[in-house]
């Protein structure tokens, strides 16, 4: 395998699980129910910074772990159109870890949900129009 294949392989492996938390946050918006307004925002937060780590990985950038989103739109080239704004960036990055365990109070509305999966859908449809097609197929097992 060459290092064009390698690295489509990587970038690959970013999309698909970005799009699997895509998928789930707009099946569980669908059932229009309060009660998943964390999880929906959970999984918006997660497919915006896996597309925004395939967009690094295209771009040959090393990245810490971490869910800061500004901290990883930053390090996207100053050619790559930022996919957001510092306020969404802001509101998304908290879905990542604030709300998912006991002890944290849940005020996320059916609101919160929808605009967090609009911007998902935004970042979504930007990043796919830079990442490599042969990166964004499903590979069959």
């Amino acid at each position: 395998m060459n290092e064009r294949d390698e690295l489509h392989t990587i970038i690959s492996e970013w999309v698909r699980k970005a799009e699997a938390d895509f998928a789930a946050s707009v099946h569980l918006a669908k059932e229009q129910n309060e009660q998943f307004a964390e999880t929906i925002c959970f999984h918006a937060q997660q497919s915006v910074e896996k597309y925004i780590k395939a967009m690094l990985v295209l771009n040959m950038t090393d990245f810490p772990k971490t869910h800061d989103l500004q901290r990883l739109v930053d390090m996207l080239p100053k050619t790559v159109e930022r996919p957001m704004s510092v306020a969404e960036m802001a509101l998304l990055t908290p879905y990542a870890v604030t709300f998912r365990y006991p002890g944290e109070p849940s005020m996320l509305t059916l609101r919160d949900a929808r605009e967090a999966v609009r911007v998902a859908r935004r970042v979504r449809r930007q990043a796919r129009q830079i990442l490599p097609r042969e990166a964004q197929r499903r590979r069959r097992a």
